[in-house]
């Protein structure tokens, strides 16, 4: 009998949960394919948005380096990205052998993912110098450093952009015949072969015997691009072999002074052997950004906030109905608790917003701030150790969500552990931020590896409207 009256009561709770239910369409997602949401739905909790500028951040050490020229995005104004790279041997102490002449030298630069911007109409203007100071003496990288340079490395070389496009070459190879060979997607500049031949061939062997001597002397490259165009960013992989200066020169066959060998050597510009830097910079004037970024709390809230990567804007964003939607569900009772089954936070872009070249970034990031001001994950977003266990942890980087939904037009972030923690005071709102992120790195600190952004909508909580919005699914313990 006892056991009957458990059933009863159990089944009393399941048909009052569901009775209770705000909107008995969003009841029983299955996320995971397993386990339908359970709890009664509540999306009237306020969620906050405001665009406020990123910070600059280091600018070595990429798995992709930013170059290019935005200056046609009507929303978020002008980009412009560019590259600072140190230069390294090919091996210690290289000779060039008797009498060397320089034929041709080639900047290549290989192309990485994630382009955004325009490669169809947009023509690109590259200017390459040298460096002033020696870069791998520097302590210093961030993103906003403005790096200083001197002589002309090459005079303007003007193409468009064919980041997928793999390219035939002529390879010259010691002592055999000339042939054609298909490289890796890649910019090639044409470098002065004076230049080459008076910072390079003609410095003095003892300056060449090591990298270090090398540096200091020849300190590297500057490479900036000007859009004639809407324009764009791409990304260069410098994490291989690919990116060098190819050299090619005669040089003088055993004692004759006629009779000349063609010989081709590459020095290599590699993030593994040498600081490259990335310098970015945002011109907001006379935007719809800039006029928030001014304005960040207006008498009317903005319908829009702004996102952008590159060390650009991000949101801040905060729950302040959260204490007042504990009390409503606790409805007097001191006592009583309030369990986040499934917290999600929605965002919605902006409608007409997913336009090419301009789309949404495919990907965003959400954090937190500690009581440091440091840069932490989510809970939910913190994958378990073995030293360390994390049973909150939303289980998959798909799980915890920001990546986005070209159905519909939003990206999902839950957030179940994130919320219970706030209502129940373990954890403090110091700040949370959406921002950019790559696609293929989850990035909390700014993104440089990524030239996207996102225009979302804050929609009024408790409407139909499709905003920036919170799906709590919850259940009240007395």
């Amino acid at each position: 009998m006892k056991f009957i009256k458990q059933d009863l009561l159990t089944l009393l709770i399941g048909l009052f949960l569901f009775a209770s239910c705000k909107d008995a369409n969003t009841i029983g997602l299955t996320p995971e394919g397993d386990s339908p949401i359970k709890g009664v739905l509540d999306n009237t909790v306020l969620v906050e948005s405001k665009t406020v500028l990123d910070s600059p951040t280091a600018s070595i050490g990429l798995v992709r380096h930013p170059l290019g020229n935005i200056t046609g995005d009507p929303i978020f104004g002008k980009t412009e990205a560019s590259l600072s790279m140190t230069v390294s041997l090919p091996s210690n102490s290289y000779s060039f052998g008797g009498i060397p002449a320089v034929d041709s030298a080639i900047l290549v630069l290989p192309y990485s993912t994630q382009f955004y911007g325009d490669t169809t109409t947009t023509e690109y203007t590259f200017t390459v110098k040298q460096l002033k100071d020696d870069l791998s003496a520097q302590k210093v990288f961030l993103s906003n450093k403005v790096w200083p340079v001197e002589a002309d490395a090459a005079p303007a070389f003007t193409t468009k952009l064919k980041p997928k496009t793999p390219l035939k070459i002529t390879d010259i190879v010691n002592g055999k015949p000339d042939t054609l060979k298909v490289v890796v997607p890649q910019l090639r500049i044409k470098l002065s072969n004076a230049f080459i031949q008076s910072k390079i061939v003609n410095l003095d062997s003892a300056l060449r015997s090591t990298n270090l001597k090398f540096a200091a002397q020849f300190k590297g490259l500057q490479v900036t691009a000007k859009a004639n165009g809407p324009g764009g960013v791409m990304f260069v992989n410098f994490g291989g072999t690919d990116s060098k200066i190819e050299i090619y020169y005669k040089k003088q066959v055993g004692t004759s002074v006629i009779e000349k060998d063609t010989v081709a050597v590459n020095f290599p510009i590699s993030s593994g052997s040498g600081p490259i830097a990335a310098y970015v910079k945002h011109d907001y004037d006379g935007t719809v950004v800039k006029e928030q970024l001014d304005v960040p709390s207006p008498a009317t809230p903005y319908k829009v906030t702004y996102l952008q990567a590159l060390s650009g804007v991000r949101n801040k964003i905060a729950f302040p109905d959260l204490k007042a939607f504990v009390e409503k569900v606790k409805a007097g009772n001191p006592n009583a608790r309030v369990v986040i089954n499934r917290a999600e936070l929605v965002v919605n872009i902006s409608n007409g917003t997913d336009v090419s070249p301009w789309n949404p970034a495919q990907r965003l990031s959400l954090y937190r701030l500690d009581i440091a001001g440091q840069r932490v994950n989510l809970i939910d977003n913190i994958a378990p150790t073995q030293a360390s266990n994390n049973p909150s942890y939303a289980g998959s980087e798909a799980a915890f969500g920001g990546f986005y939904d070209t159905v519909n037009k939003r990206y999902i972030f839950t957030v179940t552990a994130y919320l219970q923690s706030l209502i129940d005071e373990k954890t403090k709102d110091y700040g949370t931020y959406l921002s950019p992120s790559s696609l293929t790195e989850y990035n909390i600190f700014p993104s440089l590896t990524s030239g996207a952004r996102s225009i979302i909508n804050t929609a009024t909580p408790g409407t139909n409207e499709k905003g920036l919005k919170l799906n709590i699914y919850y259940t009240r313990v007395d």
